[in-house]
């Protein structure tokens, strides 16, 4: 996700499990179907105002996500109210669900900066009996009807995987996004033990950036002065630090195009037009692309399921997703997201090459 200054964008992965049925009782719930899932049992019928909260708009990605909103909302026959701005505060975050519960909203869709700070958010969400949906990080306590989040243990696997096969040793630097939060965490791991256990001639470097670009660019600089050999970038956040690493790179005179002498391969995440145009100039070499256009829609689509009373089970969904059940209990969504080349980045379905 997404580069101004972006602080604290908080972002696991468990295979979930088959449903059952027993005996001649009446299933309510579809496995992991996202069709005729049950009977409407919330107040309100799944009629009323939603409130919309996104962590910061200092970041393409949110921007873009706060640009599909209205639009899903739309089209999903969503009531959404204007959306709100917690800008990188995870505090300011509480206060901006409180608010929002104060005007009698009956669902909340929300994309955490904390994902346990927002547990006091939650609380107060359950004890209004307002259900919550929650976009691209998973809380690590509370109670949400689902987690809309591509898989964030992918991320990292598919970044690593691609450096490996880019170099076959040497030094790549990660640059993380906050360890506080579950999509950092993730990240971080997954492209850690990915390295270890296929690529052992890898050496990792790691940059705790935060979701921060002023503190990537920099952790990066002190970091290239001291390993002016490094061969790769693993970046969790393009819409952050994106434009950091380039002009880091560049005012050492080491930023060189995919195919020349020196290239450092660069791979990202986010899927933003802006790394689109990066991969096209061969500035860098590939992101994972984060489907902001599905994570407004699905936040919709679950958030008025919820309130309609609907319930789900793990498994497979009818758009290419899979429902797991996280250890924390809560059902995830997790959407995909495909890794983004010279081969395919003019791919016309890529919600990156939908926005202007």
């Amino acid at each position: 996700m997404p580069g101004t200054t972006a602080r604290k964008q908080n972002r696991s992965r468990k295979v979930g499990a088959v449903c059952a049925i027993a005996g001649a009782s009446l299933v309510l719930a579809a496995c992991g179907s996202t069709k005729d899932t049950g009977a409407s049992s919330a107040e309100g019928g799944g009629s009323g105002k939603v409130g919309v909260i996104l962590p910061l708009l200092t970041s393409p990605f949110w921007q873009s996500y706060n640009d599909y909103v209205p639009k899903m909302a739309d089209s999903e026959g969503v009531d959404a109210l204007k959306t709100v701005n917690s800008n990188s505060d995870p505090s300011q975050q509480i206060t901006d669900i409180n608010n929002q519960l104060n005007q009698n909203v009956k669902g909340l869709v929300v994309a955490p900066l904390d994902s346990a700070a927002i547990e006091a958010g939650l609380d107060q969400a359950e004890r209004k009996g307002v259900p919550v949906v929650a976009v691209d990080v998973a809380p690590d306590k509370g109670k949400v009807a689902m987690v809309v989040r591509a898989d964030n243990v992918a991320y990292g696997e598919k970044a690593c995987q691609y450096l490996g096969e880019q170099i076959p040793s040497g030094k790549v630097v990660q640059i993380m996004g906050d360890l506080a939060s579950v999509n950092g965490r993730d990240r971080s791991e997954a492209f850690r033990a990915c390295v270890k256990k296929n690529f052992p001639d890898l050496k990792v470097l790691e940059i705790p950036a935060k979701w921060e670009s002023d503190t990537a660019a920099s952790k990066l600089d002190t970091l290239l002065n001291a390993n002016p050999d490094i061969k790769g970038i693993y970046m969790q956040a393009g819409g952050v630090y994106l434009a950091p690493t380039l002009q880091t790179l560049k005012s050492k005179g080491m930023l060189k195009k995919a195919g020349q002498d020196g290239h450092i391969t660069i791979v990202s995440n986010d899927g933003i037009p802006q790394e689109y145009d990066a991969i096209r100039k061969g500035e860098i070499d590939a992101t994972v692309s984060q489907p902001a256009d599905l994570y407004a829609k699905y936040g919709m689509y679950y958030i008025k399921a919820a309130m309609e009373g609907k319930k789900f089970q793990p498994g497979p969904t009818d758009h290419d997703s899979t429902i797991v059940k996280l250890p924390s209990g809560i059902l995830e969504d997790q959407l995909p997201a495909p890794l983004v080349t010279k081969d395919n980045v003019d791919d016309p379905k890529l919600w990156g090459n939908t926005v202007k």
